[in-house]
């Protein structure tokens, strides 16, 4: 993550001042409290002293990250769509165009961008997203964007292959597109809520249920120990809090965009490329050979950005060699008596149901615990001894049919419940489910995780641990809750966290980038680049 501006100590003292007030209610609704740092919720001198008493680990590390942000975010005010970034009107060049390319050369392409007026811009802050391609060769690759904040980005490719290279830039939102979600994303929890199933007897009854619940009606109070979160449901009559057995996650029809602000989110202006004034460049080999690392992947090994690129639709690290598994010879001293937890959402259940296709033998188990795609799946080869588990990452979890409560447990217990060794590997990934919610909720989670995943190295350093980042997909009719702005910045944060420690990263998000794939679910090419990544890392 950019280097942003540092808590200073008097903003630290703010946030702490401000943490007492509200501290009966979790971490995610004390930051509306002090979002913005200007002020204090007390005055009175014995509670400063008893907040740094209160204030964990945790809530210090999720305040610093949302704060670092926060402060990174553009603060353009809608004034009307005319002073509007426009895909249509900003230009593309090429900086310091050179009369021949050759392959591992530097191309920059700075973007002007101008306003529905044909104004140039005078500040940054646009959601852009950048790549280079060739479709006849299955290739392509992320641009690094340098924001100048002045209406002119840079964008840094590297020419990884011959032949005719197209350029693309999308502007994904307008910088004041990014600034209304961001407003709206800190406002609260509107938008997501759930309906609890409770088990009376031989009748369900069903109650509204969520991180806040705006009633004067009693409430039943769940705390979740291990996430640092609290949880509602409206109390049903005469059904004991502790038999709620389900749930099912329902979208409210609400907005914290106001009507002007709505029609920033125009599809003809979201996600649409702003075309260069210049046509494919062709790339020749100069007698060159592209000097990528040979270098096997290991845990522990820092990732760029990009971080590769593909050639004929096989992904090809920078910082590392993958393998392709191609024959049994090479799978089987990478997967014998291995036990791999796979933990995450629906993209990870991709990788459980794609990896029989990369290792034969491989068949699932059934453990009779409901038909619905987020059961938990099992997946067992006896002759090479390897186990594979999914489950999911625990709440909150979105999905519209209800899952059973006994079965989502929490990330971190999880965690927290292998002893580790050398034929473990786990798996993590944390990403769609939770865009519709504050950005809060989703550090303080993988805060928590990286917590429980440094505990389980302290006691088995020769456990594998995996990171998959987020991954890109396509526009969503609610922005608020699913565009892909939310998800960039889950992917920022999760790197960022994680940053520093002995796992492996499997950077979904500039994979999806680099092939353009913009689904929720990436093609199968694309998850058994994934899949070799992972075993990759675990061999």
């Amino acid at each position: 993550m950019k280097k942003i501006l540092t808590v200073g100590v008097v903003l630290v003292t703010l946030i702490l001042l401000t943490y007492y007030m509200l501290q009966t209610s979790p971490l995610i609704a004390q930051i509306q409290c002090f979002r913005y740092f200007y002020e204090s919720c007390t005055d009175a001198p014995e509670e400063k002293v008893e907040i740094e008493a209160r204030l964990t680990e945790t809530d210090l590390k999720t305040i610093e990250i949302f704060s670092r942000v926060d402060a990174s975010m553009p603060k353009a005010h809608f004034i009307g769509k005319n002073q509007t970034t426009s895909a249509s009107h900003s230009r593309a060049t090429i900086l310091n165009p050179k009369n021949s390319y050759c392959v591992g050369d530097n191309l920059t392409v700075q973007v002007q961008v101008y306003d529905f007026s044909s104004n140039q811009k005078e500040h940054g802050g646009d959601n852009l997203r950048a790549r280079i391609y060739s479709p006849e060769l299955k290739a392509g690759a992320s641009g690094a964007i340098e924001d100048l904040n002045n209406g002119t980005y840079h964008i840094h490719f590297t020419l990884f292959w011959e032949g005719k290279v197209r350029v693309s830039i999308l502007l994904m939102h307008s910088s004041e597109a990014v600034s209304a979600l961001w407003r709206a994303r800190k406002k609260g929890y509107e938008k997501l809520y759930w309906i609890g199933k409770f088990v009376n007897g031989t009748k369900d009854v069903q109650a509204e249920c969520g991180f806040k619940l705006n009633s004067t009606e009693e409430l039943c109070e769940y705390t979740h120990h291990c996430h640092g979160e609290v949880f509602y449901c409206l109390r049903p009559s005469r059904v004991p809090c502790n038999e709620l057995k389900a749930m099912v996650a329902r979208y409210r029809k609400h907005s914290y965009l106001s009507d002007s602000e709505k029609s920033l989110f125009d599809n003809s202006n979201n996600g649409v490329e702003i075309k260069p004034l210049f046509d494919a460049i062709t790339v020749s080999s100069c007698n060159r050979t592209l000097k990528l690392s040979q270098e096997k992947c290991r845990t522990g090994m820092s990732s760029p950005f990009p971080s590769g690129f593909f050639l004929q639709n096989v992904w090809r690290p920078l910082f590392c060699k993958m393998s392709s598994y191609e024959r049994a010879e090479e799978l089987d001293p990478c997967v014998k008596g291995k036990q791999m937890y796979l933990m995450g959402d629906s993209t990870m259940r991709q990788w459980i149901l794609l990896l029989p296709k990369l290792v034969p033998g491989l068949r699932f188990f059934d453990l009779h615990n409901g038909g619905e795609w987020h059961r938990n799946y099992l997946a067992v080869d006896t002759e090479r001894n390897l186990r594979i588990l999914w489950k999911k990452h625990g709440h909150p979890f979105v999905t519209m049919t209800f899952f059973p409560i006994p079965n989502d447990a929490c990330l971190v217990d999880q965690i927290n419940e292998l002893i580790g060794n050398s034929y473990t590997a786990i798996v993590i990934t944390l990403a769609h489910h939770f865009r519709p919610l504050p950005l809060e909720v989703f550090i303080r989670r993988v805060v928590r995780v990286r917590s429980a995943v440094e505990r389980l190295l302290r006691r088995s350093p020769e456990t594998k641990v995996i990171v998959k980042t987020e991954n890109t997909m396509e526009l969503h009719p609610d922005p608020e809750t699913n565009s892909d702005f939310h998800g960039y910045v889950q992917y920022l944060v999760m790197k960022h966290v994680f940053e520093g420690l002995n796992v492996g990263l499997v950077d979904a998000w500039d994979m999806t980038v680099a092939l353009a794939t913009r689904n929720r679910h990436p093609p199968e090419h694309v998850i058994q680049n994934q899949l070799k990544m992972l075993l990759t890392y675990m061999c």
